[in-house]
């Protein structure tokens, strides 16, 4: 998406403080689903920043952990780097994995 396509205006603050955000924002971040909702952050200079979120289900939620997310990014530079094996079964792959295996 290109800097023009970003969305930059004025939104009204209405009763009770609710912000209705525009259409084209809540389909494109999928704030359009039941049950999303709006992150939101001060900072220390005064800006507020919003992150949509969409509720994962519980059965999912392990995926989304700290820890397992830090372990996809490890993964996704190996993979980037070509440090990776293929094996054509389970198999070879325990074969491979007996042989790497300290003694």
């Amino acid at each position: 998406m290109s800097t023009s396509e970003f969305f930059h205006g004025f939104l009204a603050i209405q009763g009770r403080g609710t912000v209705a955000l525009p259409p084209g924002l809540r389909r494109r971040y999928r704030l359009d689903q039941p049950g999303a909702q709006v992150e939101i952050t001060e900072r220390a200079d005064g800006v507020l920043e919003l992150r949509p979120v969409v509720p994962v289900p519980a059965v999912e939620a392990w995926f989304w952990d700290l820890q397992w997310q830090t372990g996809e990014r490890e993964v996704e530079v190996h993979v980037a780097r070509g440090e990776i094996t293929v094996h054509d079964d389970a198999d070879a792959l325990l074969a491979h994995l007996d042989a790497i295996a300290p003694a």
